[in-house]
């Protein structure tokens, strides 16, 4: 089986960030999220991984390499234009050949054990009625913003409706998909939508109208799209609420440590404290300060008297004398820093490279 992740999307709900970063590097808990998919992809045995990429290319290859560090051998895709899921399925064509494989979307976060879905996949291929495709339902409480899908008896597909103002159902298509080679068919059969794109919810419908087996699991826990600062900095939470406490950095004895804290090794602690869940980056100085719970603080970050909380902070950044700095994203190698008065508490989402001057 091989794997197709999507990371050619632009991310202008996540702007400014993403005006000089791809989307699916943003860190969360400190590490970029399109690593959380790959990893997944390792873990369920699967090594062939295929990347769309669209205009932030260079970035993200630079950022993944080849995929050895993950065992893992990594081609990429290029999409010049963002025309559609299936049309990702159709320009992979030739790496994903007669393959089974997982279609994974780059920027979505969830709680699910890919082993265990891909097992089930491998497991009713070998059956009777093997399956042609399976996908991800989650039930949501506003069904019209998503793709929904309506099953039958035997808990197998039988229709799937795209954003619909009046839902037959609550359960909303997860990012993650698994099909056989029967969908490289389906995709040359459909036309653009409405929006001018390939719509991979159109491929799978016409699986199902062919006569192919569309199976579906529920996903019970959760599933965050990060495409949004809200989502992010939950997903970030969810992510930090299940870190083992390390401290592999330099925390000195005026300092106080409490919860499960992560310290990378080359951070230096001084004179402050740190109230878990959170992660502090190597190489990053914290000085009088406070870091609270569900914040990530990247490599290289430099805070000094200041206060912050339910954050994610990018690599090499620095926030000084701010009194406190709460539900925000911060670019890489920001600057904020208090040059006046004792400003009121900060929510911020700035870009990377950008200087904030409090007064």
């Amino acid at each position: 089986m091989k794997a197709l992740i999507l990371a050619g999307g632009a991310g202008t709900r996540l702007r400014p960030i993403t005006h000089t970063s791809a989307k699916q590097l943003v860190p969360v808990a400190n590490k970029p999220i399109l690593f959380y998919g790959i990893e997944a992809m390792v873990a369920a045995g699967i090594t062939d991984i295929g990347v769309i990429v669209g205009e932030t290319r260079a970035e993200v290859m630079a950022a993944v390499g080849d995929g050895s560090r993950w065992g893992a051998r990594v081609t990429y895709i290029p999409q010049d234009q963002p025309l559609g899921l299936a049309h990702c399925v159709l320009i992979a064509a030739d790496f994903l050949g007669d393959d089974d494989f997982v279609m994974y979307l780059g920027d979505n976060l969830l709680e699910q054990d890919l082993a265990a879905f891909v097992k089930a996949f491998e497991e009713a291929r070998r059956s009777s009625e093997p399956p042609a495709a399976q996908i991800l339902l989650k039930q949501v409480p506003d069904p019209h913003r998503f793709g929904i899908a309506e099953l039958d008896g035997a808990g197998n597909v039988v229709r799937l409706v795209e954003k619909p103002a009046d839902p037959p159902t609550d359960l909303a298509l997860v990012g993650v998909y698994l099909f056989d080679r029967t969908i490289n068919e389906a995709v040359r059969a459909i036309e653009p939508s409405g929006r001018g794109e390939l719509e991979i919810t159109d491929a799978i419908q016409w699986l199902v109208d062919e006569g192919h087996r569309v199976r579906c699991e529920l996903l019970s826990g959760w599933w965050i799209d990060t495409g949004k600062l809200t989502p992010l900095l939950e997903a970030n939470r969810l992510l930090l609420e299940v870190i083992e406490s390390r401290i592999d950095g330099d925390v000195d004895d005026a300092s106080t440590v409490d919860g499960r804290v992560v310290v990378e090794a080359g951070a230096v602690v001084r004179n402050s404290t740190l109230r878990g869940p959170l992660v502090i980056g190597a190489g990053a100085r914290i000085t009088d300060s406070f870091i609270g719970p569900f914040s990530a603080i990247g490599d290289g970050c430099e805070v000094v008297h200041s206060e912050i909380e339910h954050s994610v902070i990018m690599e090499r950044s620095r926030i000084i004398e701010i009194p406190r700095l709460e539900d925000s994203l911060i670019g890489r190698e920001a600057e904020i820093t208090r040059t006046g008065r004792r400003p009121r508490a900060l929510r911020l989402m700035i870009g990377d490279h950008c200087q904030i001057d409090t007064e």
